[in-house]
């Protein structure tokens, strides 16, 4: 998705079919869809829609419907239909059937490409088992369907049209997505209500045919579900969402919105009372997780201009504390938004900016509007300054623990945690370390797992919850600093403070397993919360699972040897019950926790890799997550309340 208006360039050059540019076509992608995608899961699934949403203008319209299938609707200029010169086909189809076609690669025709690899509808095409596309243009309705990427048809007239835009209705292959192709309302709903704020007074549309409600008479019947995401002061009004569950230590957010040497951007920040620093990067629309060139001149400025008006202003000078970087940004949560015409995307997942033009734009723009802030603002400023101090006090009196945890991580299994039960092997990629609650389960899991390749580190107790708590309580916890140690992981830089060295990581799967029950899912949430805030990489790096343990067993009755069927839901209890003959032949047994299974049952059902269930733990969407964490494990009941109730399942609230 591009800025609200995206026209033509200066020189007046229109948007037809010679806009449209062949870069490559779409052989492979049928073939190895996880390389355009990122993967032929849930995620994959969901990435289909934002791509078709990405290519669209100004108001949007996405509905699910009731197969499950997805209509994008636009009132842009419409996809052109006329003849491409090159190719002897219809623009519309080089669109649709060439990898890297359109308008966005011509710089006379859009000022930016959205979208994460640019491969656009072309793609969503390629992974659609049908897909229609209808074009209002030139006073005409053009359709043309498609199946597997290839053509069904023509590009035909079929009637008249007195508006402009696109509309492409498709529904996700079976054989590709082989998982799952059902379709996630609040997945959906995160990323257009991320696009609104991103795109300020664009109107985006979410609507569910699928939803059903029942009547009075018990008979369930459809209701349509619908969102409407509109932002009228974009990213003030993300922070101010983002930060909904804190404390603000600033009246108002500091805001900005110039362009430098051509580059659009857009910032927004604001400082509460809290420990974590929170800045959230996007360009052109993707959230770049891995940061990049834009996130560092926005730091660079950040730090340069606040300790610049601190030195001249007397402030640090009762400090008596070295000022490192990062204690300016804790407790800041902030969105950066550039739009770049050619961006250079590298890393991990390929979310990280490149492009060198780009740091010093934007550090130049974040120390104007700074500048102009903390002097129309003095109040404010005192108290951002005092902020830093308190920061720098506290890094201090966390340094020493952090040294602690650096020794025992780094010296190869030497002054490993007493409780940990390590594996013998010791190549990484090979190696799991499961996260237990409770000297019970820990032992059962010890028991039951393969001591080759499977280690068992118990906890004492609840984890600290760090979202609540200052750097150097975090380091001094026990339990924290066994995490640490067991991993083999150092933390700390010079920059970053709680940035991880993953060179000497001793476990390439780190899996938490914890009670299917209540108390269970508030010992996962704190256990992830910690890896969100203190050791986000290993969740990048796609290091972090969560275990699925099994609610009930079923067996026949009166069997001498009843074979145990485990089920990790109510529908598939109650399924296994009806097929063994009904309640009345039902020995059920509803597992509350983890000590309750034998070491057999334990293994066979939840951490033998042959028959468990794992959750890949990844980023979809950051700033949201963010969100989330700090509702969850903030002080403010209601919305957390709120939250459980519309998410959590009887038995299963982790779901």
């Amino acid at each position: 998705m591009s800025e609200k208006e995206l026209k033509a360039n200066a020189a007046g050059e229109s948007y037809n079919a010679e806009s449209i540019q062949v870069l490559e076509g779409l052989e492979a992608v049928r073939k190895r869809p996880s390389m355009y995608i990122g993967d032929i899961g849930e995620r994959g699934l969901h990435h289909l829609v934002y791509e078709v949403v990405d290519n669209s203008i100004d108001e949007i319209d996405v509905t699910i419907n009731e197969d499950n299938s997805i209509t994008v609707s636009d009132n842009g200029r419409g996809i052109p239909t006329g003849m491409h010169e090159k190719e002897h086909r219809s623009a519309l189809e080089v669109v649709l059937t060439i990898l890297h076609a359109g308008g966005k690669f011509n710089k006379g025709s859009y000022k930016v490409s959205g979208g994460l690899h640019g491969v656009g509808v072309s793609c969503v095409n390629a992974l659609s088992v049908y897909l229609k596309a209808e074009i209002h243009r030139e006073g005409k309705i053009f359709v043309q369907e498609y199946s597997k990427g290839k053509p069904t048809c023509e590009v035909k007239v079929v009637g008249e049209a007195t508006d402009t835009g696109t509309t492409i209705t498709f529904r996700p292959d079976p054989e590709i997505f082989t998982l799952t192709t059902v379709y996630n309302y609040e997945t959906l709903a995160t990323r257009l209500r991320e696009l609104a704020f991103l795109n300020k007074k664009v109107r985006l549309t979410l609507t569910d045919k699928r939803a059903r409600e029942k009547g009075e008479d018990g008979v369930e019947r459809p209701m349509e579900k619908k969102q409407v995401f509109y932002s009228e002061e974009g990213l003030k009004e993300f922070v101010a969402y983002l930060d909904g569950n804190r404390t603000h230590l600033t009246e108002k957010p500091i805001y900005l919105e110039t362009d430098k040497t051509g580059i659009p951007i857009e910032i927004a920040m604001q400082y509460n009372t809290e420990y974590s620093e929170n800045v959230h990067s996007y360009v052109n629309n993707i959230n770049t997780i891995e940061g990049g060139t834009h996130l560092t001149g926005f730091r660079g400025g950040l730090t340069s201009t606040l300790k610049a008006y601190a030195d001249k202003n007397d402030l640090l000078k009762k400090a008596k504390v070295e000022i490192s970087p990062d204690d300016f940004r804790e407790g800041l949560t902030a969105v950066i938004s550039v739009k770049v015409a050619e961006p250079q995307f590298e890393g991990q997942t390929k979310t990280k900016l490149g492009n060198a033009e780009v740091r010093s734009a934007v550090s130049k723009a974040v120390s104007e509007a700074l500048e102009n802030y903390l002097e129309e603002n003095p109040q404010d400023a005192r108290k951002i300054v005092e902020k830093v101090i308190l920061a720098a006090q506290a890094r201090q009196a966390a340094r020493k623990a952090r040294e602690m945890v650096q020794r025992k991580s780094g010296m190869s299994g030497v002054g490993m945690p007493d409780k940990l039960a390590d594996c013998s092997d010791r190549d990484p990629a090979k190696c799991e370390l499961f996260i237990v609650e409770g000297d019970s389960a820990g032992g059962t899991a010890k028991e039951g797992r393969n001591r080759q390749y499977q280690a068992v580190l118990p906890l004492r107790g609840k984890i600290l919850n760090v979202e609540k708590a200052m750097e150097h309580r975090v380091f001094d916890s026990d339990t924290i600093r066994n995490i640490y140690t067991a991993l083999g992981v150092t933390v700390g830089t010079e920059e970053d403070s709680k940035a991880l060295n993953l060179s000497k990581l001793r476990y390439h799967k780190i899996i938490i397993m914890a009670d299917a029950d209540v108390d269970g899912a508030h010992i996962t949430t704190l256990i992830l919360t910690f890896f969100f805030r203190y050791m986000i990489d290993l969740i990048k790096n796609g290091y972090v699972y969560c275990a699925t343990p099994p609610l009930y067993k079923v067996e026949k009755k009166n069997q001498k040897e009843p074979k145990p069927n485990y089920c990790w839901s109510d529908e598939e209890r109650d399924k296994i019950v009806e097929e063994l003959g009904g309640i009345n032949a039902v020995r059920i047994q509803r597992y509350k926790g983890l000590g309750e299974m034998s070491q057999d049952q334990l293994a066979d059902t939840t951490m033998d890799p042959e028959h468990r269930i794992l959750r890949k733990v990844y980023i979809e969407n950051a700033a949201e997550a963010d969100r989330i964490f700090s509702m969850l494990m903030g002080d403010d009941v209601p919305p957390r309340r709120e939250f459980i109730e519309q998410h959590a399942k009887y038995a299963n609230i982790d779901a």
